[in-house]
């Protein structure tokens, strides 16, 4: 069947739960602009399917992370490469457009180039963190792309200086429903009393995280219902680590609420008087929620050795990163110890940590002020029309 002139096709991959939820929003925004007269193929997960989109493949077959969790799904992963890739060339999309998961975008983006002439183009959502660690990739990845799109107001001009065009849209945090809570209702349908005080107990996304930093946080939250018996427990979480999360919490001695419906999260937020959380995108959005909070982290032994080389940050929560100070307290590694944290729990400054959130919350905005998502899809009309 020829192909209509006036659809454009784009072609969309993510690899993990966020990068679905950025593909959601940005299909969405894509819609508005185009008004309709725009197709979308590719890689994603329910959020996505929700717009439109029908996964080549499983998303879930990409949602590894760490350089010792892969090893055992290499095979599956570089068979997904090929696969991808070879789609993309059937398919001769408009703009190619990765999300995140920079391990198996490049690997895409380099294949569809190895492939000769006819390269549609390509532009990455969500710029790796070549000012964390792996300056170098700001380079490989200009040599890869014909535009990438920041979440962070720092970020362009690494990419800039390598020929890449580049534009910080905001961050999707601030799309993600922080203001549409309802925290009250949550309490009354969960059975918590209005004067109670509410801890949040966020264990990541990832079975791996589960398991090295899961214990750690119970830990804790033990040695707080300890001192406060009458303490709550909201733990939000995924369907497929639900289990997990109970047989953690079961055995403290207060009232537990594992929440795993997606869209209350942040009602869960919202009830919260402060929290524990696995280090990850959870702390920039209880942040962006105004949770008083503190992060932790275990990585496998070996992929933290690798890492702690190449590391050029001080600091791990993004809130840190984005103020040059430790406004939410960290326990990375050697450091993520039940007691430590406690203490530090105890000793939270909750007017100090709600003023630099404030503060991170106008830097997340986006150039234009309007919502990321179309922020996003007004820069890739942009690389669209600059190719035809």
């Amino acid at each position: 069947m020829p192909r209509d002139p006036h659809i454009t096709k784009i072609c969309l991959i993510a690899g993990e739960a966020s990068g679905d939820i950025l593909g959601e929003h940005l299909m969405n925004a894509l819609k508005q602009q185009a008004q309709g007269n725009v197709q979308f193929i590719g890689v994603g997960g329910p959020r996505m399917e929700s717009e439109g989109l029908h996964s080549l493949f499983p998303m879930r077959d990409l949602s590894v992370m760490g350089i010792f969790e892969v090893l055992p799904r290499l095979n599956k992963i570089i068979k997904r490469i090929k696969q991808t890739s070879d789609f993309i060339r059937e398919e001769t999309p408009d703009l190619v457009i990765t999300i995140d998961s920079p391990d198996f975008s490049f690997r895409v983006a380099k294949q569809v180039q190895k492939e000769g002439s006819g390269t549609p183009k390509m532009v990455h959502y969500v710029a790796p963190t070549v000012w964390a660690w792996r300056p170098e990739r700001a380079k490989k990845v200009a040599a890869l792309y014909d535009g990438i799109m920041c979440l962070y107001p720092f970020e362009p001009p690494y990419f800039e200086k390598e020929g890449l065009s580049a534009s910080f849209v905001g961050h999707s945090v601030l799309e993600s429903g922080h203001d549409k809570v309802d925290g009250k209702t949550l309490r009354t349908e969960l059975g918590i009393p209005a004067e109670a005080k509410v801890l949040g107990v966020l264990f990541g996304s990832r079975m791996g995280e589960l398991n090295r930093v899961g214990p750690v946080l119970r830990d804790v939250a033990e040695k707080l219902v300890h001192e406060n018996q009458e303490l709550h427990i909201v733990s939000p979480t995924f369907p497929h680590l639900e289990k997990q999360v109970r047989n953690l919490l079961e055995s403290l001695n207060c009232k537990i609420h594992v929440v795993t419906e997606p869209h209350r999260k942040w009602d869960c937020f919202a009830a919260m008087d402060s929290a524990l959380a696995t280090s990850g995108t959870v702390g920039l959005e209880l942040a962006v929620a105004d949770v008083p909070h503190v992060i932790a982290y275990k990585a496998n032994a070996l992929t933290a050795q690798i890492i702690k080389r190449k590391v050029t940050v001080q600091y791990a929560h993004l809130v840190n990163i984005l103020l040059d100070q430790p406004a939410v307290p960290e326990f990375i590694q050697e450091e993520c110890k039940p007691e430590k944290i406690a203490q530090a729990m105890n000793m939270l400054d909750q007017t100090s940590q709600k003023s630099a959130f404030s503060k991170v919350r106008e830097q997340l905005t986006g150039l234009t002020k309007e919502v990321p998502s179309i922020q996003a899809a007004k820069f890739i009309w942009n690389q669209i029309k600059v190719g035809a």
